[in-house]
């Protein structure tokens, strides 16, 4: 079917509305109307002009029908100013048309009304709109334009500016696979052909684009304000790029007293544009950097230390997408022997046994599923030698290894680092665990904030950049190049993907760019983006984005029919499952009471070909370099259709919230999450003077490990905007899109969607008082909130927003 269900025996008429250019080829059979009153209207969160008792000048339409009478409704977007707010009641539509600059024309091009076809008249229009939208693929993009079109990651270097931010392209190629963004077409670099010129602005279809409400709130007051003011500004204060905190108190300044940062244009300057991080001293007019306390530390000051909110954060924190079952022992390496070594762990049973105070045998903690690991080994070791050519960081592989207690809680039992051989130095690795003597104590220490670090470059990197932003975006392109704006999974779909373009055009420019700040201030530093594409290339599946298939794929549950969700899981208090699977359920139902409403049968989704040709873009296009996968999915049934459908949804909105929205929370004290460490660990040569230093004064060899001051900030004030949630965020469940209003099946599906979500947060605030959950409560515990649906305006913790849209 072109045939998608425009119209259902139960569903609102549909009326096509053109500003008149999609429509210009076809005037002479337009249908002019002269309203005589317009009514500004309040639906749900939008403004509509209601335009009635038209008079018919010109009924040429395609059925030759005469008709004298129409109604139509158009909805305008209300401006920041309120625009349209002096427009007074019985105002002509005329003065609405002189103040948006343009006349407006309803155009009816088809009398035909068959409740489940495209009417003919629009079958060309939207094919001719589609093709439209799809563009040629040349010519550089204008920012007034709605074209979707392709292309590999090459504008994260700036070779023409400095050889040592040449980047290699990413995409496109066996050795760099990677999904495709948005083509814009700028020039190519004069020293790299294959790459693009940067400039201050990339374009984002125009129908991408912020609203001005998110556009004054978002992006002209925060994340552009802490990269374009703040960010040099802690430069200029703190001058010395590589100066470390010289005490753990000149740490808690950053929260009691902050800093002063150089004057900008004017007195409050900073302080207008993020009055949470800029404030002014009493009586003064200096501004001053100055965090608020992150939760964790607000709740307890000293829990970054202990060793049993580390392994808690594994699955109530901000990355709990990493810890896995341990299946098989000894632990091996799958990198080539000849390149890295031996694969055997130097972790070894009378290692784990010994930790384990011979409550189980290896054998038996295995048999009854109560190792768990953090495997940064493989990924991080081929990149270990790269990174320490760069002055100021440092990389290991590593692997940490968690024992599951009979209270439902993990402990940390062996830290394993390791540095491949090179050709003046052997192979290092060594093993760290909970000590009882101060020197062992220390360098456990040590071996966590290097863990630490790990984790922060795998979270950001991996789990949010690549697996929400990166891979959702050829989504989008693929939608708007093959679904019309009438198709009713394009309906679906559409408010997931509000704002994601844009935000990944900012993170291409700022964020993952050669020098930008994941470079500058993570672990891996200019090799950040070729390790997400080592991932993409080894790991990522599309049918392994499914939290449920996620969580089986990491031993995390096994399918289990009985249980709640059909899924049993290994840990029963597992916070982030526990209640992403509520959610993960509760999208799934809505979209199935949605497709079966709309799809009967497996025909009618095999006669979709706009459907199809979406998922083909998909597969092909937007995710070419794996197009050849055996695992995609096939879209040949409406059940195959609701999980594409459910994945990509839960994907843009309740994965990407567990991985965002936290990050203040347990980042914003950096000695809890470093996001790099500086220095190697010091028993990796006991003849430097680095080992010294650290038997005089451990704490000292800590602190120059963490992130500098002007990397510690900087994260600090990104991931507090990155945190925080706009007044306009339109939140999973919120609000019924208006096509769905008119509609009484749809809307009464939404609206228990929306009840369950709310019986939700009910649930998640019952477990969070739970005491048997002792993964979400307890003394100084932060409750896990990520999953809570909805949230007022802020840094929250909790809130899943419809889309990426930050």
């Amino acid at each position: 079917m072109l045939k998608p269900h425009v119209l259902t025996p139960n569903s609102a008429p549909f009326l096509f509305f053109s500003h008149g250019s999609l429509l210009s080829s076809h005037r002479s059979s337009s249908l002019r109307l002269r309203p005589t009153a317009v009514q500004l209207q309040k639906i749900g969160k939008r403004g509509c002009i209601r335009c009635a008792s038209g008079e018919v000048q010109s009924s040429s339409v395609d059925s030759g029908a005469a008709i004298s009478t129409l109604k139509a409704v158009a909805t305008v977007k209300m401006t920041v100013g309120g625009l349209l707010s002096n427009l007074g009641l019985s105002r002509a539509l005329d003065v609405t048309a002189d103040l948006l600059g343009k006349s407006l024309l309803l155009e009816l091009v088809s009398a035909e009304v068959d409740p489940t076809q495209t009417p003919s008249g629009l079958r060309r229009l939207r094919s001719k709109e589609l093709e439209n939208k799809r563009g040629d693929g040349r010519g550089e993009r204008k920012d007034f334009e709605r074209i979707y079109d392709y292309d590999v990651y090459n504008d994260l270097g700036d070779p023409d500016d400095d050889d040592d931010k040449a980047r290699p392209v990413l995409g496109g190629s066996k050795k760099h696979p990677y999904p495709r963004r948005c083509r814009t077409g700028r020039p190519r670099t004069k020293k790299d052909p294959l790459s693009e010129t940067r400039s201050s602005s990339i374009y984002v279809p125009r129908d991408e684009t912020f609203s001005e409400v998110k556009s004054v709130q978002f992006s002209a007051k925060t994340l552009r304000s802490v990269l374009h003011a703040v960010v040099p500004s802690i430069q200029t204060a703190l001058i010395d790029y590589n100066l470390g905190f010289p005490y753990f108190t000149a740490i808690d300044k950053l929260y009691d007293e902050g800093f002063t940062l150089p004057k900008q244009e004017g007195v409050g300057f900073l302080r207008s544009m993020i009055p949470r991080l800029v404030k002014v001293i009493t009586d003064g007019t200096d501004e001053v950097l100055k965090f608020e306390t992150p939760a964790l530390i607000e709740r307890d000051k000293f829990s970054w230390l202990r060793d049993e909110e580390f392994s808690r954060q594994t699955l109530a924190g901000i990355n709990p997408y990493a810890i896995q079952l341990v299946t098989e022992f000894p632990l091996k390496s799958k990198l080539d022997p000849q390149v890295y070594g031996p694969p055997e762990s130097a972790i070894t049973v009378e290692m784990i046994e010994e930790e384990i105070g011979g409550l189980v045998t290896v054998e038996e903690a295995l048999k009854q599923k109560r190792l768990f690991m953090l495997d940064y080994n493989d990924l991080f070791l081929p990149f270990v030698h790269k990174v320490r050519e760069i002055e100021g960081t440092t990389l290991y592989g590593s692997r940490t290894i968690f024992f599951l207690t009979n209270r439902g809680t993990l402990r940390p039992l062996a830290i394993e680092l390791t540095r491949p051989a090179s050709p003046t130095k052997p192979k290092w690795k060594q093993v760290f665990a909970p000590c009882w003597d101060a020197t062992g104590a220390w360098l456990w220490k040590l071996a966590k904030a290097q863990v630490g670090a790990h984790d922060s470059g795998y979270h950001e990197l991996i789990t949010h950049w690549l697996r929400t932003h990166c891979c959702v975006e050829p989504y989008i392109i693929a939608a708007n190049r093959q679904l019309s704006a009438m198709h009713p999974i394009y309906r679906l779909l559409h408010p997931h993907f509000r704002y994601t373009m844009e935000i990944n055009s900012l993170a291409r420019q700022y964020l993952i760019s050669a020098a930008g700040i994941i470079e500058s201030s993570f672990s891996p530093r200019k090799y950040s983006m070729e390790i997400s594409s080592v991932f993409y290339d080894q790991f990522w599946r599309f049918d392994m984005e499914a939290l449920p298939a996620d969580l089986i794929r990491r031993g995390m549950a096994v399918e289990d029919p009985t249980a709640e969700h059909g899924l049993r899981l290994t840990i029963e208090d597992y916070p982030f499952a526990n209640d992403g699977l509520l959610i993960w359920s509760a999208i799934k139902q809505w979209v199935q009471d949605y497709v079966s409403h709309h799809y009967r049968d497996s025909s009618h989704v095999l006669e979709d070909y706009e459907l199809q040709e979406f998922w083909n873009d998909v597969r092909t296009k937007g995710h070419g370099d794996k197009k050849d996968e055996p695992w995609w999915p096939k879209m040949d049934s409406p059940e195959n259709l609701i999980h594409i459908l459910t994945t990509m949804m839960w994907v843009a909105s309740a994965h990407h919230a567990a991985v965002n929205f936290g990050q203040f929370h347990y980042g914003g004290y950096f000695p809890n999450r470093p996001s790099i460490a500086r220095t190697e660990m010091p028993v990796e040569d006991l003849q430097r003077e680095e080992f010294i230093k650290f038997l005089e004064k451990p704490e000292d060899a800590l602190l120059r490990c963490f992130p500098s001051q002007i990397q510690a900030t900087v994260v600090m004030a990104v991931l507090d905007v990155l945190s925080s949630h706009s007044p306009d965020e339109e939140y999973l469940g919120g609000e019924p899109e208006l096509p769905w209003v008119h509609d009484p099946i749809i809307k009464a599906a939404f609206e228990r969607f929306n009840g369950r979500l709310k019986e939700i947060e009910g649930i998640i605030d019952g477990r969070n008082r739970d005491p048997k959950l002792k993964n979400r409560f307890g003394a100084g515990i932060l409750s896990y909130e990520s999953m809570k649906p909805f949230s007022k305006p802020g840094v929250t913790g909790m809130g899943i927003p419809n889309s990426i849209s930050i």
